[in-house]
């Protein structure tokens, strides 16, 4: 048993998922501690009160910094090879995603090499990637497949993210995104490329992940919803059919076009729906009249320079829940910090930092439907938290570019960042 004692400020965010106007609930207790046993919280509360009532404890001396949940990143695409930097040049030259994508780049650049990369490689390059994220604070994080767009590779890219769970000391969260572009052997033809996933594709899937990940739960399914991608209906067949699997469901929606993917979302009971840049205010209201959470990327469109940002203030004035992610991919958002994300939050969705902290823990746990385990802290609940380099949360929102993450803490167990 360990007590965590001397935390100037003890960010618990206890109580549950916050939607709409009620995010940025802290449950701050100044001058708290923590009492952890094994890999689980047992206590949270004032410090001389955990220290009276835990006096044969190990002490753990935070001399006086800030804690906060662990972060959850739900939504990045972890598992690639190679970059694409090429692609950085071409966006300042003028060029579009779609123009780059549909000239052969983007997603099927990587596509190219994720394809030729051995398991070793992918879980290589998304090893450093991981280890990056964690010692900013990231201790959950949820990684998709997506990069081979046929039935091999998608599943070498799963393989990577169970070894890599097993291995690291991130926990992984995976997806199953077959459905993030065209690829080349279907180009032009969409509809057979929908067919494959749907009676093809994910059955086996299914059927590999009983044989290679038996007693954990199916891996989500996602679909790239887009003009040009995915359309609507195209979308739906795909969720349906993963749905009829017994898959749970995840939607990239609206990041160029309202094409009504929030709503679909919402209709199909998907834990998420991701993007929502160009969301309508009719949609907004559907998905929060639903338990799926909208998930904003703000790293995307600040990777690409462009203006717009999701909604954040009216999806959180029609209630609904809101959660922050990196969106960490090759093309457009080479980002591991969520730190930096919610940096950018309170600069371009405009949330306080309270919220931004809200939204990277307790609702982004609620996007991967791990709200009960993990993004709080709380008794019962996996011993997941950071401790800052300062007393003050706020800094990290307010400062970026630096590292505020002094020591992470995952199932216990103590991870400190060189100083």
């Amino acid at each position: 048993m360990k007590i965590f004692h001397n935390i100037s400020q003890l960010i618990t965010l206890a109580g549950g998922p916050q939607r709409g106007l009620q995010l940025g609930r802290l449950g701050m207790i100044e001058q708290g501690a923590v009492v952890c046993e094994g890999e689980n919280i047992l206590a949270a509360g004032g410090n001389e009160e955990m220290l009276e009532r835990y006096p044969d404890a190990e002490r753990v001396d935070l001399h006086g910094r800030a804690v906060v949940p662990g972060f959850v990143d739900p939504h990045t695409h972890l598992i690639w090879a190679g970059d694409r930097a090429n692609e950085f040049e071409m966006r300042l030259q003028g060029k579009s995603y779609m123009e780059i994508m549909a000239a052969g780049g983007g997603i099927l650049a990587t596509l190219t090499a994720t394809r030729n990369a051995s398991l070793e490689q992918l879980m290589e390059e998304a090893r450093s990637r991981g280890d990056t994220a964690f010692s900013y604070g990231t201790t959950t994080i949820e990684a998709k497949t997506g990069y081979g767009l046929d039935i091999e590779t998608e599943l070498r890219q799963l393989e990577a993210i169970l070894e890599l769970d097993r291995t690291a000391p991130i926990e992984i969260v995976p997806t199953y995104m077959g459905a993030h572009a065209i690829p080349p052997e279907y180009k032009g033809n969409p509809a057979g490329y929908t067919r494959f996933l749907c009676e093809e594709a994910l059955p086996a899937t299914k059927q590999w992940w009983l044989e290679h990940a038996s007693g954990r739960p199916l891996p989500f399914v996602d679909v790239f919803c887009e003009a040009g991608v995915f359309e609507i209906e195209e979308t739906r067949e795909i969720l349906s059919a993963a749905k009829a699997l017994g898959f749970p469901l995840k939607l990239h929606a609206d990041e160029f076009e309202n094409l009504g993917g929030a709503s679909l979302a919402a209709e199909l009971g998907a834990v998420s729906a991701d993007h929502l840049v160009k969301t309508s205010l009719k949609d907004i209201a559907r998905l929060a009249a639903s338990e799926t959470v909208a998930v904003s990327l703000p790293g995307t469109p600040f990777g690409l320079a462009q203006q717009e940002y999701t909604p954040a203030k009216e999806i959180l004035a029609a209630d609904g829940y809101l959660a922050l992610a990196t969106d960490l991919n090759p093309g457009t958002t080479w980002n591991e910090s969520m730190q930096f994300i919610q940096a950018l939050a309170c600069r371009y969705l405009k949330l306080t930092p309270a919220q931004a902290l809200a939204a990277s823990t307790i609702n982004a746990a609620k996007a991967v439907a791990l709200e009960h385990t993990v993004g709080s802290i709380e008794p019962g609940k996996q011993a997941d938290f950071l401790v800052l380099t300062t007393p003050d949360y706020r800094n990290l929102s307010y400062r970026y570019g630096t590292n505020q993450v002094a020591i992470v803490v995952k199932k216990g167990d103590l991870y400190p960042n060189a100083d």
